[in-house]
């Protein structure tokens, strides 16, 4: 009973992530249709008048100019880093490193191109056929999450994303098309990246066209309403298509400290990581949290619900709690508290940690933190799926990329993870972000590196493509091959 749990268990997974929309490529072959991140244009950082390069909303305006005149634009999502006809090379580069997990995504677009179809895409279901099928060969196990920060665009021009309740039989049909083709070849599932994430932006998170909405924040609130019902319900699905299925809900965590030990200031702490477990609290207990309901009241949000809706969300509860973990958060008593709550960086910064080439704290102690509070709170199994730097890496005179700094920060987090384990939390395992250089979702560079495998392309989209293994790749095969061990040497 009280066997204390030292080193990373026996059969822990080991891997990367990755998401269709940053890697695939291809975005029209095989009767793909287009999809929300298809629709996202590059923001050149260095351009004159470029305030910031976040790419993360789309107003109306925006994309009708896009659609009217795509050739004015650079979309880097659109052609990611060509998995799409790379991926036997880059799998055999995971299996090389000694992964027996490999997350990535299923891109809905692909499956059925305009949400709307009756039948899907035969072409999109034989693709992910033969990449389930090439990562199996080296007995690498696909964690597959459902959707990853796209949709069809023709959801958002006919029902503004998720904020109609219309999406959620679209999207049960979309699953339960994938569970069923995919039942002997995918056991692990996501059913939504970073649900979170819909209030820091509703484009990304959920398809909306913010400039169409009044209450910004009760349509982040109501369209996540109707996430969590499709997600019920692609549980449900999974349950009784793959009886040994395991999936998950998935939060970008963000730990928040106090500024300082002022009441007000803890209590502040307090409710910022309420906003954040809001998410996994309905997906693994099945129920709306009773704090929500003076949020909800200060803030004006009432949100339309049809009785059968909690029915559905206790049905429909999850196996476990996956989450991208990059940074803390520090937080105090001030006007727009709440606000900053669900940003996905803080503007105040935590004296005691050092920051990434894009600003991000570096804290892999808050992620034993996380990972103890997450498992005292739902006494479900945790997934770390996204962990990683972004960095400007450089091909050195020699053809190699040297990453040591990379190589530190992941080990550090490691180190963390295995005295959360020790400290008594269930964590299944952890897949990199990303184990191979992609687009990045926020700012749509490719200069923003965060893989073990360099990708030779430029932020115009420039370059041989060609792969090269850094030093981090060789280091992490290492860690590997020793379940953690090689961390203590």
């Amino acid at each position: 009973m009280f066997t204390k749990q030292t080193g990373f268990p026996k059969g822990f997974l080991w891997g990367g992530a990755t998401a269709a929309n940053q890697i695939e490529g291809a975005y029209l072959e095989d009767g793909k249709g287009l999809s929300t991140s298809d629709l996202v244009a590059y923001k050149d950082p260095y351009a004159k008048g470029v305030v910031d390069n976040f790419t993360f909303n789309v107003n109306s305006s925006e994309l009708a100019e896009y659609l009217a005149h795509p050739d004015n634009y650079l979309f880097p999502k659109r052609w990611g880093i060509d998995f799409y006809h790379r991926y036997q090379e880059d799998i055999a580069l995971f299996a090389e490193m000694g992964f027996n997990v490999f997350r990535l995504s299923i891109s809905w677009a692909r499956i059925f191109p305009t949400g709307l179809e009756e039948e899907p895409n035969e072409a999109g279901l034989v693709f992910y056929d033969k990449v389930f099928d090439e990562c199996l060969k080296y007995g690498i196990e696909p964690l597959v999450t459902m959707s990853h920060y796209e949709m069809p665009i023709t959801l958002t021009q006919k029902y503004n994303g998720w904020l109609s309740r219309e999406l959620i039989p679209l999207f049960e049909k979309f699953a339960t098309v994938i569970l069923e083709r995919y039942k002997n070849k995918v056991k692990y599932w996501i059913t939504f990246n970073e649900m979170n994430m819909t209030l820091n932006s509703l484009y990304t998170g959920s398809g909306i066209l913010e400039d169409l909405v009044e209450n910004k924040l009760e349509a982040a609130y109501q369209a996540s309403h109707h996430q969590f019902l499709a997600s019920a319900l692609a549980v449900k699905a999974a349950k009784k298509i793959i009886p040994d299925a395991k999936i998950g809900c998935m939060i970008n965590q963000i730990e928040a400290y106090a500024r300082t030990t002022k009441p007000e200031d803890q209590l502040q702490a307090v409710k910022s990581n309420q906003l954040n477990m809001f998410f996994p609290d309905i997906q693994a207990r099945g129920t709306y949290p009773s704090y929500m309901t003076r949020y909800f009241t200060e803030n004006a949000i009432e949100l339309v619900m049809e009785a059968e809706d909690e029915r559905i969300l206790k049905e429909g509860t999850v196996d476990f709690v996956a989450i991208s973990y990059y940074m803390s958060h520090v937080t105090e008593a001030r006007e727009d508290a709440s606000e900053l709550a669900v940003t996905f960086d803080s503007p105040i910064k935590n004296e005691y940690l050092e920051l990434s080439q894009w600003d991000w704290p570096i804290d892999p102690i808050g992620l034993r933190i996380s990972l103890m509070k997450l498992y005292d709170r739902y006494e479900l199994p945790l997934f770390v799926c996204e962990n990683g730097l972004g960095a400007k890496d450089v091909v050195s005179a020699d053809g190699n990329i040297h990453d040591d700094y990379r190589i530190n920060y992941i080990k550090k987090h490691i180190e963390q993870m295995q005295e959360a384990i020790e400290d008594g939390v269930d964590l299944m395992g952890y897949t990199t972000w990303g184990c191979i250089d992609l687009i990045s979702c926020g700012t749509s560079q490719m200069s923003k590196r965060y893989g073990f495998i360099y990708v030779d392309q430029d932020d115009q989209g420039m370059g041989t493509l060609k792969r090269i293994p850094k030093d981090s790749f060789y280091w992490y095969k290492k860690v590997i091959e020793t379940n953690g061990a090689y961390l203590e040497e």
